[in-house]
């Protein structure tokens, strides 16, 4: 039998929306902190299932760098015999080394066209374990409702969406790049060593000498801006990651804008809309100020740490080229492997502005899981009877989030096949009591022992998948849990027979159904998926007397062993009920109608 519905609609006595928390200031967290928080979502893919072919495919990613590192080193030999045979106006060797450029750019092309393809192939990998793994923790045991009701992480499609891909491509990337630029800084330190001589001098009356000194001024020169860029840019991490939630609440509002468009429109809300939308932007140019504003500090300071390190191995090589100590193809070679290691080095300053990207999305992920792994604290006992045919109530105390008391139900025994209506004023907690029997409800205390057999939960207005109508008709379960005849046969029993021949139409059918249709599609969903215990939480309420009491008869006649639960305000609905619960002020009374 396919699984059943278990969804709870809203009552007016349920707990209002936490806002959102304040932005973390996530820049001051301390390095080894930030260090075992990456590797926490990091790890687990490299030792998952998929983790043999996610480490060939590094291992030949790092291979192809290695090979492409080894090309680059040989250029650097073939610019110093190129402008040596230039100085020389040696016309034959210069035709050799064209030959010979021929052969590098084809190696060079054929190991930059491996390595993207297999870079990429991992990144999808990578960013597809994570989703699948999120995914499911999000819409396991309910997690995406305990978040959704806290309030505390906002926006998990964009963590889900964004975030995690963001996690897969730049952490591959600058990990990669990092490894690339130490493989490069021991390749090209050789050459600068070996080019740089020794610069000697006296200090103090003491003769000094430094070998390779220029390798030195390359190391000092990168430590010294890696440092300083820290102090410039450290708080671009913080103002990002606010600007995230700023960018996502405001899509969110103009998504509410899109989902809601006809009750706006009806209410004339368009102007109040633009109010909304035009703070939360502001709220979003304000912050993007401040990110213009580092943007501008780190990039002037870029900017001048690489025209100055251009600058500072043509100065220092300048004399000794002038003294006949280097040829001409020497300094080339120099200059350009010199920029090499000042390139390596300066890794973490190219990096800098995708680190604190990185940065932010690891402290959404991190909070995005914690989220996920909090356990529900509740005060009701819930748990699943033996026997299928009682439902009982053991002196329950439902509240509200804050405290202020509900209702209390001292003792209640439901039998199967008895069809119980749960009546009282607005806000009394009718709805409430069935979103504590759906486990949905932690406010409160006391015992709840649910039947054994199969239940189905209908709230006020039933969610409709997008897609087509038989998955809406069928949903939770699959589609093809059920054939074409019994959809039709049970359309045309809730009087929806107009839709009988578009069940493979793919629609938005929240939008194009009205509020009655889309209540009695729900019915329609009952009728195919039989529960043993059914919970309306006013599930007619859109519909007109003719056609609530036509879904009820049917209910009764086709389902005779069904046991049903009614939240409503109608007096009709009496009829065909047998018992009562009434709430009202705080307290509940059971009579037989």
């Amino acid at each position: 039998m396919p699984s059943t519905e278990n969804v709870i609609g809203n009552d007016r006595g349920g707990a209002d929306m936490v806002q959102p928390a304040a932005a973390a200031d996530v820049a001051r967290r301390p390095l080894r902190q930030w260090l075992g928080g990456a590797w926490q979502l990091l790890r687990p893919y490299w030792v998952s299932e998929d983790r043999w072919p996610a480490r060939a495919l590094l291992a030949l990613i790092i291979a192809t760098d290695l090979l492409r590192t080894y090309v680059a080193v040989r250029v650097t030999y073939w610019q110093r015999d190129y402008w040596d045979a230039l100085a020389a106006h040696d016309v034959g060797a210069f035709w050799q080394l064209m030959w010979v450029f021929v052969v590098i750019i084809c190696f060079s092309s054929v190991f930059d066209t491996a390595r993207i393809w297999f870079f990429q192939m991992l990144e999808m990998r990578w960013r597809a374990w994570l989703t699948e793994v999120f995914v499911g923790r999000w819409l396991d045991d309910r997690a995406f409702y305990r978040i959704a009701r806290a309030g505390g992480i906002d926006n998990p499609d964009q963590r889900i969406g964004e975030d995690l891909q963001l996690l897969a491509s730049d952490s591959l990337r600058l990990s990669l790049g990092m490894l690339d630029s130490l493989v490069k800084l021991f390749s090209y330190s050789a050459i600068v060593w070996s080019l740089s001589g020794s610069l000697s001098f006296a200090l103090g009356g003491i003769g000094i000498e430094i070998p390779g000194y220029l390798l030195w001024v390359a190391v000092l020169y990168a430590l010294l801006g890696s440092l300083l860029l820290e102090k410039i840019g450290h708080p671009l991490v913080r103002v990002d990651y606010h600007q995230q939630r700023c960018e996502a609440h405001f899509r969110y509002l103009m998504m509410r804008v899109r989902e809601n468009a006809e009750q706006i429109a009806f209410y004339s809300g368009g102007r109040a809309e633009t109010v909304r939308l035009r703070a939360a932007f502001t709220t979003i140019r304000e912050n993007w100020r401040r990110i213009m504003d580092y943007t501008k500090r780190i990039t002037l300071f870029h900017e001048s740490y690489i025209e100055l390190g251009a600058f500072l191995p043509l100065l220092i090589i300048g004399p000794r080229y002038f003294a006949g100590a280097i040829t001409l193809g020497a300094v080339q070679q120099l200059t350009l492997s010199f920029s090499r290691v000042r390139g390596a080095l300066s890794w973490f300053i190219f990096a800098y502005k995708d680190l604190a990207l990185l940065r932010s999305a690891f402290q959404r992920l991190l909070e995005f899981e914690a989220a996920m792994g909090e356990p529900e604290q509740s005060g009701i006992a819930l748990a699943r009877s033996p026997r299928p045919d009682s439902l009982r109530v053991a002196a329950l105390n439902l509240r509200l989030p804050d405290g202020t008391p509900l209702a209390h139900i001292d003792d209640l025994e439901m039998r199967a096949g008895e069809r119980w209506l749960i009546r009282g004023p607005s806000g009394v907690g009718k709805s409430t009591l069935l979103r504590a029997l759906a486990g949905l409800w932690p406010h409160g205390s006391g015992e709840i022992a649910m039947p054994a057999g199969r239940e189905m939960f209908l709230p006020q207005q039933s969610y409709l998948p997008i897609g087509s109508l038989r998955a809406c008709l069928c949903y939770p379960s699959d589609e093809q849990w059920f054939g074409i005849g019994e959809c039709i046969e049970v359309l045309r029993a809730v009087r929806l027979e107009s839709l009988a021949d578009e069940l493979d139409v793919h629609d938005n059918w929240t939008k194009r159904l009205s509020p009655g249709e889309q209540q009695r599609l729900a019915f329609a969903r009952v009728l195919l998926h039989k529960p043993d215990w059914l919970f309306l939480d006013e599930a007619t309420a859109s519909l007109d007397p003719r056609n609530e009491a036509l879904l009820y008869r049917l209910l009764i006649e086709r389902l005779p062993g069904l046991t049903v639960v009614s939240v409503a305000h109608r007096e009709s609905l009496a009829a065909f009920h047998t018992r009562v619960l009434e709430l009202a002020d705080g307290h509940a009374r059971i009579a037989d109608l």
